[in-house]
């Protein structure tokens, strides 16, 4: 099974995504911080990361695991509220691979990763 992290402060967020996101196939990883989350991807990179925007520190957190073994490999989707062009290109040049619109629901997610968990 695919590995794949939340790091976003919010709890509600992380558990609603954990729950559809297990539903679908993947091992899911909580992280309530960027530091939480760099040192989760120390211990296990996982496949891949959805990253909130609003997290302080979301950025480094792109760049640091972009910058660990094997952390080039990771699929990295920053999560914003809105799409705003500006915020996403931020991301996209820290090393984000997709976007994902927040606030996301089963329909959105199950679309964006069902296929990605059966690729694994």
């Amino acid at each position: 099974m695919q590995r794949l992290m939340i790091a976003d402060g919010s709890d509600v967020v992380r558990k609603v995504g954990k729950r559809i996101l297990s539903e679908l196939g993947f091992v899911v990883v909580e992280a309530a911080s960027a530091q939480e989350a760099v040192s989760r991807c120390r211990a296990e990179i996982p496949g891949l990361l959805i990253v909130d925007a609003a997290l302080e520190g979301a950025l480094d957190l792109i760049a640091q695991v972009r910058a660990m073994p094997n952390g080039k490999g990771v699929r990295i989707f920053y999560c914003v509220i809105e799409a705003d062009l500006k915020k996403m290109m931020v991301g996209k040049r820290a090393g984000a691979d997709d976007f994902l619109l927040k606030p996301f629901d089963r329909k959105i997610l199950t679309s964006v990763f069902a296929g990605l968990a059966q690729a694994a």
